[in-house]
């Protein structure tokens, strides 16, 4: 406890020294004295002075009253007045010192020590009890755009605060004191002449109100000032206000120049104008508004500042192509100042100026006017030497000039392709009429013929209709010569002429060339002709015109092979033909155009359909030329499918106007054609039709065929007809009828068998086709009687042996079956077959004959045969079989094998019987190869090679065996 007392007591006297110090530097720092206060409303100041306090550093302390609340504090450093000896400082409220009553109170301060607080100073507002109505300020106060400004309104006793109004923008309040409220309005914009309203309202009652104006303005700001002369004595001073202060009446910007009032300041032609009676030299202008002032200098010589007035009294001396312009002036001493004038001459709308120059000029001449115009004349004037700006214009003085002989006109020719034609010349202008026209006078007349024909015409015809037939009939000359000439109150003009071709020699048609319009006109270029030496005509006209048409022309002089034709006349849609005539009148060049080609303005005329087969064949006409409206390039085609087109065909050029649709089906169908230009179609022609294939077309194609093919065959009957005995004899050859031979009436006897070297038949034996040979049937002696009987009465020898008849057998597609030599079987298989009448010279066996196993039915009915006298081979004896099958061919491959007895010859026509052949064991007869008796031909082939192909034959038709035994029976 001891110790720490020890450590303590160095700290307890250290705050005790500083204690001491402090109470004494406090004592040494007095508090202000006799502070004051003083406020400017209209700048809303307060102005603070004290006395005393010992230091140069303070503390002041600004509060609203009522409310205690701090409206400023700050540590300030304010310097002492040596004059007063007191301390001044000057404070700006933000709001109007009327708003509320504020307190102020001030200390002096050395670093952290201060004195103590001064008495309290108060400045009332107007929110005192004692003021009980509704008040507003600030009241007319002026402002600059931009800013801000803070109002208050002080509610009347008793009232209840509503709202505060800027213009018609209702403003957030802020409650200053009881009665008081106060709004700030920021970025003003400039107000109009009569201010800006500010309204404050009570809440309850809207009349109860308190208003004011704040006007919102700019300061002056000035520029192009200049001062100059008038007379060479006095001074005019100029300048421009860069803007609009939008200050007016009391608040206006007033001026002063050179610290003298310009009480006659006045704004003219946007500047602002001051005078002064005496020439300085140097000039200061200063404006001046409630929100701030502007100065500006200028200074010159007066020599170089001239500005001359207007002349006075112009007035004129006028001829038909010049004038005399005189004036006045105002003042003396120009009439020793070096002058540049200018005049203005208006006519018709156009101005010209002209310059003159000259010591005190005034008057001038005017040349080049024309003849019976009206002007309207004014001039102006400057100093010649340094010049400064051009004079005042004078009054505009009206003039007339007179008139004068008219110009010679512009007359050129047109003839027509009747013969007919057409004097024409151009109206003359005001200019070159120089007058009232009062007529025209055309003559014609021949160069080398004393004869002349005058015409006179009123003033507004322009053409004189000529016919070349009756001027021929008149004279011989191969032109005449046509002269125009005006006429008015002055006199006429100079005649124009031209020359009208009556007798134009043959040349080759010229070829007219197209041209494109293209920047206001047509190009045109040509080649110089050495026949044009006083130049050239280029004249157009409507191309759809043909007889008396409306033409415009042009000249040039010799030289030009190049111009653009340009005319206010020309049309879109409209064909142009222009021509290039020498100026005696011969057609060197022509071309055609469209200033602008446009779409046709109609469809292609008589368009027509018709059915050719299946196609369907278009046609329409040529489009007229009226319609056209631009080179006409090409057709389209289409089929029109309910709203849609569909392109069919494109025809290129104008002359294609037929178009086929190949290959249309059975239907309806609509078709449009449309013409088309460079600038698009026309609107399109359509037609139906019904596409139809008719029965009739496909009849009378059945009937030519027919017809055809019958014509065909007429002609191959015919030229059958005609080669007859050559188609019989290739085709039908004679068979010979069998011959009686001599010896057939000898006794019988034996048979001598040795064969001939012709009455052989070579077979190949084929035992597997053996059942299709062709066999030999037995023909009835009732058969024989028929044909004995058709033969008629001729005499037969019966002692000859019996002829048997050979027939070859019709093979159908009926099954195979082996042929007995029954009557009935012979004559139904052989109707198609060739019927010979045959002898059997010899008998030998042959492995193509048809081995069959008969039964007793077939045995029978061959001894019936037998018996009636029909043939009877002889018959080898043979094994019976049970069936029909053919016999195999190894059996027969030894001709004596055949029959078991050996070879005889049959003696006698006799058949023998069925049993006979039995009892001989012979199978079937054994027949040789039969030949015609006239003949050593075999009606069999000897061929082994026709057998195979018989063979190979197909078994369904008896065509191939008919045509070859045909041809086998021909003769050699």
């Amino acid at each position: 406890m001891p110790q720490l007392q020890s450590s303590c007591w160095p700290v307890w006297l250290i705050c005790c020294l500083l204690s001491v110090v402090h109470t004494h530097t406090q004592n040494d720092l007095t508090a202000p004295q006799q502070v004051s206060l003083t406020s400017n409303t209209d700048t809303q100041q307060i102005s603070v002075s004290w006395l005393g306090g010992n230091a140069t550093t303070f503390d002041v302390m600004i509060l609203r009253t009522e409310l205690n609340e701090t409206v400023f504090y700050d540590m300030l450093h304010v310097p002492l007045n040596q004059t007063t000896d007191r301390y001044e400082w000057n404070w700006t409220s933000a709001e109007p010192l009327q708003c509320t009553s504020l307190s102020v109170q001030i200390r002096s301060r050395e670093g952290t020590a201060t004195s103590e607080w001064s008495s309290t100073q108060i400045i009332q507002g107007s929110d005192l009890p004692t003021n009980v109505d509704f008040q507003l300020y600030p009241q007319d106060r002026i402002v600059p755009a931009g800013g801000s400004t803070t109002f208050c309104c002080i509610v009347a006793e008793g009232r209840f605060f509503g709202s505060i109004h800027y213009g018609d923008t209702a403003m957030n309040a802020t409650r200053l004191s009881r009665r008081s409220y106060s709004i700030t309005v920021t970025h003003q914009a400039p107000s109009n002449r009569t201010g800006t309203n500010v309204i404050c309202q009570d809440s309850l009652e809207k009349n109860k109100l308190s208003g004011a104006v704040v006007f919102v303005g700019y300061p002056p700001l000035l520029s192009a000032f200049q001062c100059e002369t008038r007379d060479l004595t006095s001074a005019v001073c100029r300048w421009k206000e860069v803007r609009d202060t939008q200050l007016y009446g009391k608040r206006r910007t007033v001026y002063s120049l050179n610290n003298r009032k310009c009480a006659d300041a006045s704004l003219v032609e946007k500047l602002w104008k001051c005078s002064v009676e005496q020439w300085e030299g140097n000039w200061t202008l200063e404006a001046v508004n409630p929100l701030g002032k502007y100065s500006v200098l200028d200074s010159a010589e007066i020599r170089h500042r001239v500005r001359p007035v207007a002349p006075s009294n112009p007035s004129a001396v006028i001829n038909a192509w010049n004038a005399t312009l005189q004036w006045k002036w105002e003042y003396e001493s120009y009439t020793s100042l070096a002058l540049v004038c200018q005049v203005e001459l208006s006519t018709h709308g156009n101005k010209t100026k002209r310059t003159f120059t000259g010591v005190g000029l005034r008057a001038v001449w005017l040349l080049e006017l024309h003849p019976d115009e009206d002007y309207i004349v004014k001039v102006r004037c400057g100093a010649q030497q340094n010049f400064w700006k051009w004079g005042n214009w004078s009054q505009p003085l009206s003039i007339k000039t007179n008139i004068d002989v008219p110009d010679q006109p512009d007359v050129w020719m047109h003839i027509n392709s009747d013969n007919t034609g057409q004097i024409i010349w151009k109206p003359l202008t005001a200019r070159e009429s120089h007058g009232q026209i009062t007529s025209f006078e055309v003559t014609l007349w021949s160069p080398n013929e004393s004869l002349q024909h005058t015409e006179m015409l009123p003033a507004d015809t322009f053409v004189l209709p000529i016919n070349l037939t009756q001027i021929n009939a008149f004279t011989n000359d191969n032109q005449v010569m046509a002269a125009v000439v005006a006429k008015n109150a002055a006199g006429h003009s100079l005649p124009a002429s031209v020359i009208i071709p009556l007798r134009v020699a043959d040349k080759s048609p010229i070829v007219e060339s197209k041209v494109v319009y293209m920047d206001g006109g047509f190009p045109l270029v040509w080649q110089d002709d050495a026949n044009s030496s006083c130049g050239y005509v280029i004249e157009w006209h409507d191309g759809l015109c043909h007889q008396d048409c409306s033409v415009e022309w042009v000249k040039f002089t010799m030289g030009n092979t190049n111009a653009t034709i340009e005319s206010a006349n020309f049309q879109p849609g409209v064909r142009y033909n222009i021509s290039l005539f020498s100026c005696s009148s011969e057609l060197l060049r022509r071309w055609q155009g469209y200033m602008q080609e446009q779409a046709p303005s109609r469809s292609v005329p008589h368009l027509s359909i018709s059915q050719q087969d299946s196609d369907v064949l278009l046609t329409w006409g040529a489009m007229p030329e009226v319609s056209r409206r631009g080179y006409i390039l090409g057709y389209n085609v289409y089929l029109s499918n309910d709203s849609q087109l569909v392109q069919l065909g494109n025809l290129l050029g104008e002359g294609s106007r037929k178009y086929t649709v190949k290959g249309v089906s059975d239907g309806s169908y609509k078709f449009t054609v449309k013409a088309y230009t460079s600038a698009g179609e026309d609107t399109g022609a359509t037609i139906s039709i019904t596409v139809e294939l008719f029965a009739d077309w496909l009849i009378l194609e059945i009937l030519a065929s027919v017809g055809a093919t019958a014509l065909s065959l007429a002609i191959v009957t015919l030229l059958c007809y005609k080669k007859r005995k050559w188609v019989k004899t290739a085709f039908y050859p004679d068979i010979p009828q069998p011959k009686l031979d001599d010896e057939w009436t000898r006794t019988q006897g034996p048979l001598d068998v040795r064969p001939s070297h012709h009455n052989l038949v070579h077979v190949v034996e084929k035992p597997e086709l053996d059942s299709l040979k062709e066999v030999l049937v037995v023909i009835p002696e009732e058969d024989e009687d028929e044909e004995d009987q058709m033969i008629g009465d001729e005499k037969v020898d019966t002692d000859e042996p019996a002829s048997l008849r050979y027939y070859n057998p019709m093979i159908d597609e009926r099954p195979i079956r082996p042929r007995y030599p029954d009557s009935s079987d012979s004559s139904a298989s052989s109707l198609d077959s060739g019927q010979t009448d045959v002898t059997y010279t010899g008998i030998q066996t042959s492995g193509s004959s048809l081995v069959f196993q008969i039964d007793q039915q077939g045995s029978s009915e061959v001894e019936m045969a037998a018996s009636r006298g029909g043939y009877h081979p002889q018959t080898q004896p043979a094994a019976p079989s049970d069936d029909l099958r053919p016999v195999p061919p190894q059996s027969f491959q030894e001709p004596q094998a055949a029959c078991s007895e050996g070879y005889k010859p049959q003696s006698s026509w006799h058949l023998e019987s069925p049993g006979e052949a039995e009892e001989r064991d012979c199978l079937a007869p054994c027949l040789g190869s039969p030949t015609s008796v006239a003949s050593t031909q075999f009606l069999l082939p000897d061929d082994e090679s026709e057998e195979d192909g018989e063979a190979k034959r197909p078994l369904s038709s008896s065509a191939p065996g008919w045509f070859t035994n045909l041809l086998s029976t021909a003769k050699p």
